[in-house]
């Protein structure tokens, strides 16, 4: 590694950001690296998280999620088109599972606790109050204790625009019961978009049903309801218990986990003055607000002494009690069966064996590994870097030599364009007339475009995706609802390919679907030997290793660049973007992109994005903070960040230009859906690469760092990385013992009970 390229000594004052930056108050849980999403997301920790606002505790509220709030844009959006077509394939799905007869068992011969839990499952569906004794034993192997970490109070959220459609008098009804227990009236329209048409009539007869609106939290409810209850209002209440267990799985599932360990549920819920936790979950199981599963565990732990096969055959087995809500559940269940019909179902028939062979053997030796394994399985999972893409490009150059539609998915229009390219050099140079172009029968698109019909093949009369292999790349970024989708809208004999680097951040959405598909083997894996090139591939490999290696860097390719404090860090970062690199690297500042672990504290992203808009784009910011010419991410649905520029504002609103992609923001969505963009944290910038990164790790941030998260940062330069030392050895500690916060998912498990293992 080098010291810093060569500068000038101190060329410009210090920031005037940094200053004011350095008085706000320190990260806390929801500050920390998390993927920017009006409705909430996972942070880098794992931990729970709510809204992303200010939280200064003045005012009425800081602009948070709300979702009751619709695009009033003429032209339907992207995410729109993307949630729709979910809608529709949920639908499906859930019309699917109620044909089911019986439901999924992945505990086998039960006993005991397990035997409860199972009649527990059958009470609650068929309307009877589940057995007392199925909670009352915890779970035989506990996880984390409370998901919810401490957060600093914050107000109720800040009024959104009332959803198209809502009646008036239902609105007025609503705002009516809100202003008589003193909460803001504002919350009337997302009241009604959440509640339905009689939400006045919900909201009195169970006041903390408020809970369901986006960014409201238990001690506004628990205001709320005294309000309106008086002395009839207490914690014992069973109305306040079951929201209790709804909301923190619903804030579970912003953290990652599709369900929650029945002992942290009933912890969470101690914590929250629930005097007995076990009823309240009963009572959300009763009234099917939540479902209850039993998972057995891998291993029983070893007994004394040998017994002999009759008490053997008697012991328990150990499982886990699992506490989750029914869309994720559905989800889940959705796509094992999804995935389990794809490896048993025969893939199209598209040449002889030789074929395939003829192809792999033309390919380099890891392509050709992976061509050989998709030409007889219909799921493989495709493990490498970033170069790794080449070998995907291959597999769908060979496809399309053997006359298969083949197409590939990435998450970003930038992840599109790139794996483009990489087709386009893939594309044969004999000027055969008799194949068609990459237009017709290969390409790459968006997942979103993908699902939405935006991009792509489209869809057959079966409403099924009209290809034969599809390759998703960057598929550690799959959360479980679009990836059930995916599978859902694949037709039977259609190979899939999931690519992607296992040591990269997790999707921002619950699940960890590539995770859980690597540790179930239940399906062939190839393991690219591609290595990414140059200092900065070695140095990222390292870490995907817990080894963080000083490389050699001649070319300046990698340079440490040790700060003492915030402010430094904030000054330095700005004078390596707008002079440093571009002078000593030639990357200029529109191409460099700088990392932080949080949005949060003195050199957080809103304060570097503070200073850098004053150093490369002085102006007023006169439409909500922003001017033309401003970099920004725009997060159109939750998890999703969508790195762009402001073209102009007028009455329609914000225009942005998203990698080529025009978009419009309402003016009443720009505070909730765009921040500025000269600074993301690695959960916006997963998926996404840049000619040079700058990665600021500030002092406050050290309890911030894992290993993933480094790899994640370092992994997205491709010439130059600066990386701005303020942490000591927190970083080389992190690179080797931290690693992603755990999950807790349910995939792993279905896939097992429905696939042999595959070596």
């Amino acid at each position: 590694m080098s010291t810093e390229p060569e500068t000038t000594q101190d060329a410009e004052p210090e920031t005037p950001g940094a200053d004011t930056a350095a008085g706000a108050p320190e990260p806390t849980g929801e500050d920390v690296d998390r993927a920017d999403a009006p409705s909430g997301g996972a942070d880098g920790d794992g931990d729970v998280s709510g809204d992303e606002g200010e939280g200064t505790g003045t005012g009425t509220g800081t602009g948070a999620e709300g979702t009751g709030s619709a695009e009033a844009a003429a032209q339907v959006s992207e995410a729109a088109a993307e949630l729709a077509a979910q809608r529709v394939e949920r639908e499906r799905i859930e019309r699917r599972k109620a044909e089911k007869q019986t439901p999924i068992e992945a505990g086998g011969k039960l006993s005991g606790t397990a035997a409860d839990l199972l009649a527990a499952v059958r009470a609650v569906e068929s309307g009877e109050k589940p057995v007392a004794t199925a909670f009352r034993e915890p779970d035989p192997a506990p996880r984390r204790a409370a998901p919810e970490p401490v957060r600093r109070p914050q107000p109720l959220p800040a009024p959104a625009a009332p959803a198209p459609g809502a009646p008036p008098e239902a609105v007025a009804a609503v705002r009516a019961v809100l202003a008589g227990a003193g909460a803001p009236e504002g919350l009337a329209a997302q009241a009604v978009a959440v509640l339905g048409e009689g939400a006045d009539g919900t909201l009195r007869e169970d006041p903390w049903q408020l809970l369901r609106v986006p960014g409201v939290r238990p001690e506004q409810a628990d205001g709320f309801a005294r309000a309106l209850l008086g002395a009839e209002c207490g914690p014992d209440d069973e109305r306040r218990g079951t929201a209790l267990t709804v909301w923190l799985l619903e804030q579970a599932a912003v953290a990652g986990h599709t369900a929650l360990d029945a002992a942290a549920l009933t912890a969470a819920l101690s914590q929250r003055s629930v005097p007995d936790p076990d009823g309240a979950v009963q009572s959300a199981l009763a009234e099917g607000e939540a479902l209850v599963f039993q998972d057995a565990l891998d291993s029983a732990p070893p007994a004394a002494a040998a017994p002999d096969d009759d008490a053997e055959e008697e012991q328990e087995r150990p499982v886990r009690i699992l506490i989750g809500l029914e869309r994720y559940a559905l989800a889940e269940e959705s796509l094992a069966d999804g995935l389990a019909r794809l490896m048993n179902s025969v893939p199209k028939e598209d040449g002889s064996a030789a074929d395939w062979e003829r192809e792999a053997a033309s390919a380099p030796r890891s392509a050709g590994e992976l061509i050989r394994t998709v030409a007889a399985h219909g799921l493989v999972l495709h493990t490498g870097g970033e170069a790794s893409r080449s070998e995907a490009a291959a597999l769908l150059h060979a496809a399309r030599a053997l006359g298969l539609r083949g197409w590939a998915a990435a998450h970003t229009s930038g992840g599109r364009d790139g794996f483009a390219a990489r087709l386009a050099r893939h594309e044969p140079s004999d000027g055969a007339a008799d194949r068609p172009t990459v237009g017709e029968a290969t390409g790459a698109a968006t997942v979103a475009g993908l699902l939405s019909g935006a991009e792509g093949p489209g869809r057959d009369t079966d409403g099924a995706l009209d290809l034969d292999v599809l390759v998703v790349l960057d598929a550690p970024q799959l959360d479980v609802e679009t990836a059930a989708v995916l599978a859902e809208s694949l037709p039977d004999g259609a190979r899939l390919v999931l690519s992607g680097d296992p040591g990269v951040l997790w999707s921002a959405g619950p699940g960890r679907v590539f995770a859980d598909l690597l540790a179930a083997r239940a399906c062939p894996q190839v393991a690219s030997r591609t290595p990414d090139p140059g200092p900065i591939g070695e140095l990222v490999s390292g870490i995907g290793i817990g080894e963080l290696n000083q490389v050699e860097a001649p070319g300046k390719e990698v340079v440490i660049v040790p700060v003492r404090d915030a402010g430094e860090a904030v000054h330095r970062t700005v004078q390596l973007v707008a002079d440093s690199v571009p002078r000593a690297i030639g990357v200029p500042a529109e191409q460099t992109q700088v990392i932080t672990p949080g949005h949060g504290g003195p050199v957080g992203t809103r304060a570097l994005n503070t200073a850098l808009k004053e150093r490369l784009n002085p102006g007023p910011g006169r439409f909500g903070g922003f001017d033309p010419g401003d970099r920004i991410v725009h997060s159109p649905a939750p998890g999703r960040s969508l790195p762009g520029r402001v073209v102009r504002a007028d009455a329609e609103g914000l225009h942005l230009d998203c990698s080529g992609t025009p978009v419009v923001v309402p003016k009443e969505r720009v505070e909730q859906t765009v921040r500025h963009g000269w600074a993301l944290t690695a959960h916006q910038a997963v998926g996404l690469r840049w000619p040079a990164a700058v990665v600021v790790l500030p002092g406050d941030a050290a309890a911030a760092l894992t290993r993933p998260w480094v790899y994640t940062a370092f992994g997205r330069a491709e010439r130059h990385l600066s990386v701005v030392h303020g942490v000591e050895q927190a970083l080389p500690h992190a690179v080797a013992e931290i690693p992603q916060k755990p999950r807790t998912t349910r995939l792993q498990s279905l896939l097992k009970a429905q696939t042999p293992a595959s070596g």
